[in-house]
């Protein structure tokens, strides 16, 4: 399982003692640290989903809420507050979710309502001149007669 030219056996990564403090011989003179910095990305402020909330999908003023939070959130990022950042941010993203889940099924649901009201209107409307239509001729030979 070796490839060529490695041994078998486990070799220490160190020789030497391990308890001699540093700068003694057969230790490295100079103990050096390696340190990742990890660049934080800034919380998203969920200001156009706010704005769409607020205009569009505004049930129990959740969108004015999240409009609200997502500036505040927008301001805090501004001030270098991360943290009241985050929670506005988290905050605007939970009420944008809930004015969405409680408007979306009413803006599918209307439209087809609506559809199917005219559809019934146009069809009794049919009717209503077949039977004015149908009353007139009756009227008029009873009249020929």
């Amino acid at each position: 399982m070796n490839p060529e030219g490695y041994p078998a056996d486990a070799v220490p990564l160190q020789a030497g003692r391990y308890n001699v403090p540093p700068g003694q011989p057969g230790l490295p003179a100079v103990v050096q640290y390696t340190t990742v910095s990890v660049p934080i990305e800034p919380p998203k402020d969920h200001i156009i989903w706010s704005l769409f909330s607020f205009v569009h999908l505004n049930p129990c003023c959740l969108g004015l809420a999240a409009l609200i939070h997502s500036i505040k959130a927008r301001d805090r990022r501004a001030a270098g507050d991360l943290d009241g950042s985050r929670r506005h941010s988290s905050t605007a993203c939970c009420l944008n979710i809930w004015a969405t889940v409680m408007i979306g099924p009413q803006q599918t649901i209307s439209p087809a309502v609506a559809a199917s009201e005219v559809i019934l209107a146009s069809y009794e409307g049919q009717q209503l001149n077949r039977s004015v239509v149908f009353r007139q001729n009756a009227v008029g030979t009873i009249g020929t007669d």
